[in-house]
């Protein structure tokens, strides 16, 4: 019997980029095991071109139906995961303001938005931080989550954040 596939939040300030990278990304890679969503504190009014751009031509992950949608659409959703990104979501939306009990932890990422420079070297700085979202749920992933104790499995699931390697 396979087991039931895990709800996961992916909690960012705008809903435009790290929270969309790692939502896509943990559907390519998590495939069946997680139900990702992802959401903003005060979402944005587009996904950021470069996103679409790398997941599409980097990962072959056809984003086009992304759209940023605001944490006030899920917060009567049960998760068993909530990963904020971002200080200003860690720090808007409180762990008890979550049904159930979700293994909630920070995965603090760079902001993809705030570089400036010509398109290549914008490209490749989207794919760097893409690169370290990649990293990350893939060792979420690969957790044995049915194997570990609640205690555990939120100190593996925050420890990833320190497992860099990737950029």
């Amino acid at each position: 019997m396979t087991p039931p596939s895990l709800k996961i939040l992916f909690l960012g300030s705008g809903n435009s980029a790290r929270s969309i990278f790692a939502e896509y990304l943990i559907r390519k890679l998590g495939k069946g095991k997680f139900t990702p969503f992802s959401a903003g504190i005060n979402p944005e009014q587009a996904i950021n071109p470069y996103v679409i751009r790398v997941l599409k031509e980097l990962y072959k992950i056809d984003a086009s139906d992304a759209r940023p949608k605001s944490w006030e659409e899920f917060k009567d959703t049960s998760f068993n995961f909530i990963i904020t990104s971002t200080e200003h979501a860690k720090s808007q939306v409180p762990p008890w303001t979550w049904p159930g009990n979700p293994v909630i932890a920070h995965w603090s990422t760079p902001d993809p938005e705030q570089f400036s420079g010509p398109e290549r070297d914008t490209v490749n700085h989207f794919w760097k931080v893409s690169q370290l979202i990649y990293r990350r749920v893939d060792l979420l992933c690969n957790l044995s989550v049915d194997k570990l104790d609640r205690i555990r499995l939120e100190q593996a699931t925050r420890n990833i954040a320190t497992q860099e390697g990737a950029v």
